[in-house]
This record gives structure tokens, C-alpha cells and sequence, in this order.
């Protein structure tokens, strides 16, 4: 069963991301108002795909974001190095006071009753300052690219960043590359950028050059047949779109989830099945399931496996902590064909 979707066979790269490159802080379980030590995550939806996509599945990815110089801008460059994710930058000098800065989120897990906190530090971020002409997209797609991801959230740091993914996507386009879009929304990046109103109208002008949608936010918790439903709108509004897919998320608790995902792909649906989670950090999971679902389709695998592939990946993905995978490709495979949590010896 094809997906509908053109792949190109030779390319340097399998994939290539366009985001905001972040760091997390992460407390644990202790709210920030008492917290006395955080771990440090590098993250960013569009790395993390590229991230996970590398590191798990063994594919060829890059990641085009900005990069200020200094500290906190090694510490992140380091670990893209580490993802193997083949960094395409433009550098910013950090003035030592103000910035240019990577920006910083600061997310709690929560536990039990009470759910994980997120707020974040974005002031003079350097990723809201690119703009359409910072990258040489024609060089960047010389070698061939097969796919190419952007997302919501780098769509809505600033006046010229959803114009930058636009100008990607329509070059991605002409070099014969497959585009996808994450539709995350975030409504406090948002608020400040005109809120509701304006995001449909700025993600209306990226996603016309866009053959993926995933992570439509469903607020159907793991009633597929909504999902489905309002399918028949995304394509009656895109008839390019040949694929849309999310996770189905219904919350127990913090630590206790039931995951499955659903999937449109050329004309048909498909449902992966329902897993119940015990859920370390939930942070990254849709991005996990991103990853495992386009490499299932890059790799031309059933449509049904592909989303399977995402679906376990994903679940894995909130057994660790951090935002990017430490999971391994037969990990991934061994659960997407009904494995369990034996012991492995």
C-alpha cells in the first residue's frame, strides 16, 4: 500500500529540520519554587525529530537554526554534535549582557495529581531573528534532501521566523523533497504575535507547500472517529495534503497515560493500537512519534507499520528522561510488533 508520497532514492541528506535550537531545565519531580538542581536538555521540536531520527534510527539529518555564540550556545552545539545531527547554523555574537540567547524553557514532570509546569525565557532570542535569505537553501539542497520538517512553534517566534519556513518549504518543493509540519500550537508564544486569528492566517501560507500534517491537536483523547472526521476539512482546505497523523493522549494522571496514534495517509485511515503508559517525562513524545512515523514512510514500510513504528517509538520516548530518544531501533520494532517490558538478557 503506497503512502502517496514521492520519495527521491539518492541524497545526501534523509532529512532536514528548520527550528529554534532550546534549552530545558528540568527539576524533576520538585516544582521550581523549591527546586535546589536541574538537569539541562537540549531540545526543540524540529531538532528533535532530526535528533531522534539520527541517534535511534540511523538516518543522515541536519538541523538549520541559529546559534549564539557563547557559553550556553557551545553546551547545545555539543549535544547536536553528540545526536549526530549535522548542524547548519547562523551565528550570532552574543554581547556578554543581553544576548542574542538560546532560549530556555523550564519544565517540571509533575507526579500523580499534580501535572507538569512549563514557562519559558525567550527574551532576544536568537532563533526570532532569522528571516527569509539567512540560509542558501539552494546550496543546502544540492546534494538531494529527501525530507525536509518544520513546526508551530518556530512558526510563531517571530514576524520573519513563519516566513523563513515558508521560503523552506517552497525550495524544498522545487528540489523534490517531501515537507511536513508539525501544527503545534503554543497560545503563549502566540498571544504576542496576534493570537488565535493570526496563526491560521500565517501557518495557512507555509502549509501550502506542506504534503505532511502531523500532530493535529485532537482533543478527542482516544476517540479516533473525530480524528477522522475532521480529516474531510484539512483536505478539503489543502488538497495537496497527502498525509495527516497525531497521537491520542488520554491522561490518567502524570504518570499514567493511555497512548495510541491515528493516521490519514493517501485516502485511507489507520489506528495503531492502545498502549497504557507509565509515563517517566512526558515532554517529547510527540516529536517521537513524528520520528518513527516518517522513518517508517521514508523507508516505504506499510503505511500501517509506519504509524505503528511511531506509535512505539513515542511510548518509549516517555520512559527516559530529556526530550530526544535513548531508545534503539529494535527496541522500537520489537514493541510496534506487540513486545513487552520482560527483562532482556
Amino acid at each position: 500500500m503506497s503512502s502517496g508520497l514521492k520519495i527521491r532514492n539518492d541524497a545526501e541528506l534523509d532529512l532536514l529540520s528548520l527550528g529554534a535550537l532550546v534549552h530545558r531545565l528540568d527539576p524533576g519531580i520538585i516544582p521550581f519554587r523549591k527546586a535546589t538542581e536541574c538537569q539541562i536538555h537540549v531540545s526543540g521540536g524540529e531538532f528533535n525529530v532530526a535528533a531522534n531520527l539520527s541517534d535511534c534510527f540511523g538516518m543522515r539529518t541536519a538541523i538549520a537554526s541559529a546559534m549564539s555564540d557563547y557559553p550556553i550556545g557551545d553546551l547545545i552545539a555539543e549535544r547536536v554534535r553528540a545526536m549526530g545531527v549535522k548542524p547548519i547554523y547562523k551565528h550570532f555574537k552574543h554581547d556578554g549582557v543581553t544576548g542574542p540567547n538560546m532560549a530556555t524553557v523550564y519544565s517540571d514532570r509533575g507526579h500523580g495529581v499534580r501535572g507538569p509546569v512549563v514557562f519559558y525565557n525567550r527574551a532576544n532570542e536568537a532563533a526570532a531573528q532569522l528571516k527569509p535569505g539567512d540560509f542558501d537553501w539552494k546550496a543546502i539542497f544540492a546534494g538531494g534532501v529527501k525530507w525536509v520538517h518544520c513546526g508551530g512553534i518556530f512558526a510563531a517566534l517571530s514576524p520573519t521566523t513563519a516566513p523563513l519556513a515558508a521560503e523552506m518549504m517552497r525550495e524544498a518543493k522545487a528540489a523534490g523533497a517531501v515537507t511536513s509540519f508539525d501544527l503545534n500550537f503554543r497560545e503563549k508564544l502566540w498571544k504576542i504575535h496576534g493570537g488565535n486569528e493570526r496563526a491560521v492566517e500565517t501557518i495557512a501560507t507555509i502549509v501550502e507547500n506542506v504534503d505532511v500534517l502531523v500532530e493535529v491537536a485532537a482533543k478527542s483523547k482516544l476517540d479516533s472517529s473525530v480524528f477522522f472526521a475532521m480529516i474531510e476539512n484539512v483536505v478539503k482546505k489543502h488538497k495537496h495534503v497527502k498525509v495527516v497523523a497525531t497521537t491520542l493522549r488520554e491522561v490518567h494522571s502524570t504518570n499514567r497515560h493511555s497512548w495510541s496514534a491515528v493516521a490519514w495517509i493517501d485516502g485511507k485511515n489507520y489506528a495503531a493500537p492502545t498502549a497504557e503508559l507509565d509515563v517517566l517525562d512526558r515532554v517529547g513524545g510527540g516529536d517521537g512519534f513524528a520520528s518513527g512515523f516518517i522513518y517508517g514512510l521514508l523507508n516505504g514500510e506499510p503505511p500501517e507499520e509506519a504509524v505503528k513504528l511511531g506509535w512505539a517509538h513515542g511510548a518509549l520516548l516517555t520512559t527516559f528522561p530529556g526530550d530526544t530518544t535513548m531508545a534503539t531501533l529494535e527496541q522500537v520494532k520489537a514493541f510496534a510488533q506487540g513486545g513487552s517490558a520482560r527483562i532482556q538478557r
